[in-house]
């Protein structure tokens, strides 16, 4: 017998719909947004703001917070190690193994681990002609602007919560 990883859903509801519409409407802005601002790969915004958008402010804000601590970071790696080594595969290696020592010590989510591992990979790994503080100021604003535009969207339209369904009484003898 096989089972599905994917959780069993009722279909498209109202609440899913707006969800679908909020995080659309945030990516799209934040892409637009960073544009706007001349910022070379603007779809890190849209990218960012997608993985921010949460049901409610709070829930987003916690994603926020760990999705910039963790940027900084890797950010920062990324810069001294780039600046330092170039695209080399085994420092990219031991920055990784650095960031997750670090991010252990100051006590902070895997998450933000996760994030930072991710931006040093895009700022060491990924061949530019720029420099690569340059590069790792570009990724930490674009992924800023995503985070700022979720959160202004997620606090102008919060997501509705549904009432639950009343329980039914099992009828009393008299």
């Amino acid at each position: 017998m096989t089972q599905s990883i994917v959780p069993h859903s009722e279909g498209l509801d109202r609440q899913s719909l707006e969800h679908a519409v909020r995080t659309a409407i945030a990516a799209t802005v934040s892409v637009l947004f960073a544009r706007l601002f001349k910022m070379p790969e603007s779809y890190w915004a849209g990218v960012t703001a997608m993985v921010v958008m949460q049901s409610t402010l709070g829930a987003s804000l916690s994603v926020s917070v760990l999705r910039l601590i963790g940027t900084a970071m890797g950010a920062l790696a990324g810069g001294l190690l780039a600046t330092q080594f170039g695209p080399n595969v085994y420092v990219f290696g031991a920055g990784v193994l650095l960031l997750g020592v670090l991010t252990a010590a100051l006590h902070c989510d895997r998450s933000a681990f996760r994030f930072a591992g991710i931006t040093l990979a895009i700022v060491m790994l990924v061949m530019r002609t720029a420099s690569p503080w340059l590069i790792a100021l570009h990724r930490f604003l674009e992924v800023s602007i995503g985070i700022v535009i979720a959160l202004l969207l997620t606090a102008i339209w919060p997501e509705r919560t549904l009432a639950p369904a009343p329980i039914p009484q099992a009828p009393r003898d008299s």
